[in-house]
């Protein structure tokens, strides 16, 4: 047993912190409050119980990210340090639509590995030979320091149904794609997610969306949305189309990565107003946010969904054409993005390269990378995509800080990272997330209290996945705990060094085993994918 003595608990539901013990006996928490029940706070204090000293520190329930791209990379290093030394103990994978189940075919399973290589990564000797959610899930078991909660991609399971064309889903289709997500909802996971900027996902209309919203919901799960975003100056209608989606479907919707940049044509307030109107009207809906200004996805995402329909061969076909660069070049152009100003083209920042000969341009701008080369843009993207086999990563300007603010005091709020794992300089949030909201929003700004921000982080996202036993601390609880110093947390990760590590996240324990001790991994794998219903 581990007995965490002399810290102030912080239990995720929200409430003040206040002075107690936390043991840990096996997997699950047991509280022990001297003042309240002086003979239980005995317990734990025999020879075999190793104390933790938590004077000054804080105890909280482990960190629950609901956005991560960590999908294939924690099958290919199962310690996942950059999210374990922020104080994560469980995060949602199979986000952005873009699950790696259920898939019948294994031609598929490969060919969505290399479309989305730029994103999730391609581990060197992966064996992806599962087909179902069920076997899926069961890779991750006793082999990953963290737990893992999945949601089945909209692209898997129009894939399976349709292939990878833009093809309206006939009723078989539709019977089809509600079929598999039902085997998977029944296999564990916890909702449907869509990814409406990443094709063949992007290519459902909304009544398509609902069927399979539906269908979650039907089993207790959630709808988990990358919106559709639009060019042009209807930046509200990604986010009224999310609502109208959980509205018809009856199912809770969550938005996530809730994000506004400064060139949005309106403000985050009446990003806001839409999800409080909806929540008036007695709807469902929350979202997620990230902390840093710093985006991150696939570079494939600045070529036009058109041009990726038909899958990789057919998209690599494409991206050779001449005729199709001249017509994309004119897409860009329209949209005044090709050099045009914070967040154009030219503040691309480019990474995960393979190839020698471009090593030496990771983690460097598609501004200076066209300039040293005599490079037009869009032949820099395309040759860059054909000769890395799409798996180039970007990273750009993101959202405004002040919007992050305003995210985070609204009651529907929640905290997650949208981490990425490929090239050597991802956005700091992969890094930083945690340690940053703990350190700057709380206590350097006062944007939230220390028991707002942890709810956030912990008791929210567990409630909205319905995991029972996670993101509060009580008698009775699974075992997983952060205890940091609410004095010294802080992140180090920034745009040019973001793989830095944080300060102040000093233990982290899953399902009681000690996977963070002193600052440091342990090397231990003590998690595992959840099931709904069943954790």
């Amino acid at each position: 047993m581990i007995r965490i003595r002399g810290g102030t608990l912080v239990d995720g539901t929200g409430a003040p912190g206040r002075r107690a013990d936390v043991l840990l006996h096996g997997d699950r928490v047991a509280i022990l409050e001297p003042d309240a029940d002086p003979d239980r706070s005995l317990d734990g204090a025999g020879p075999d119980v190793e104390i933790v000293d938590a004077a000054g520190k804080v105890v909280a329930p482990g960190f629950i990210d609901l956005h991560s791209h960590s999908g294939l990379v924690l099958l290919a290093d199962g310690r996942h340090e950059p999210k374990l030394r922020q104080g994560v103990t469980t995060e949602v994978i199979g986000v952005d639509g873009l699950s790696y189940a259920p898939l019948s075919r294994p031609a598929d399973l490969e060919d969505l590995i290399v479309m989305n290589a730029g994103l999730d990564g391609r581990p060197d000797g992966l064996e992806a030979t599962w087909d179902t959610t069920a076997s899926y899930l069961e890779r991750f078991d006793g082999r990953v320091s963290l737990n893992v909660a999945f949601l089945v991609g909209n692209s898997a399971l129009r894939i399976d149904a349709l292939g990878w064309g833009d093809v309206p889903a006939d009723d078989a289709a539709i019977a089809r794609m509600r079929g598999r997500l039902a085997e998977a909802m029944r296999d564990g996971a916890f909702g449907v997610s869509s990814g409406l900027d990443y094709p063949p996902g992007a290519y459902a209309p909304t009544d398509e969306l609902v069927e399979l919203a539906s269908e979650a919901g039907r089993h207790g799960g959630i709808y988990h949305t990358h919106v559709r975003y639009p060019l042009g100056d209807r930046f509200l209608d990604p986010f009224r189309e999310a609502i109208e989606i959980g509205r018809r479907a009856g199912a809770p919707a969550h938005i996530t990565h809730f994000y506004h940049r400064e060139s949005f044509p309106g403000g985050p307030d009446e990003m806001l107003a839409l999800v409080d109107d909806a929540r008036a009207e007695g709807l469902d809906v929350t979202f997620d946010a990230y902390p840093y200004e710093w985006a991150s996805t696939r570079l494939l995402i600045l070529i036009p969904i058109w041009a990726q329909d038909g899958g990789p061969a057919a998209t690599k076909a494409r991206l050779a054409e001449r005729s199709v660069r001249d017509r994309i070049r004119a897409e860009l152009q329209e949209r005044g993005v090709l050099f045009a100003g914070r967040g154009g083209l030219a503040d691309v920042r480019l990474g995960a390269f393979t190839r020698p000969e471009h090593r030496a341009w990771e983690g460097e701008t598609l501004g200076r990378y066209c300039a040293a080369t005599g490079t037009d843009p869009v032949d820099a993207i395309c040759d860059l995509l054909l000769r890395e086999d799409l798996r180039v990563n970007e990273v750009t300007p993101g959202p405004h800080t002040d919007g992050i603010r305003r995210f985070y005091r609204h009651q529907a709020a929640m905290i997650g990272t949208d981490s990425t794992f490929v090239g050597a300089k991802p956005s700091p949030r992969t890094y930083g997330s945690y340690p940053r909201v703990l350190g700057q929003f709380v206590r350097d700004e006062a944007v939230l209290t220390l028991e707002d921000a942890v709810h956030r982080m912990a008791g929210a996202p567990a409630a909205r996945l319905g995991l029972r036993d996670r993101g509060v601390l009580r008698d009775g609880a699974a075992a997983d705990v952060v205890v940091f110093d609410p004095a010294r947390v802080r992140a180090n990760a920034t745009y040019d060094e973001p793989t830095r590590y944080p300060d102040g996240i000093e233990h982290v324990f899953v399902a009681g085993v000690g996977v963070v001790r002193g600052g440091r991994h342990t090397g231990a794998t003590p998690g595992g994918a959840l099931r709904r219903g069943r954790d």
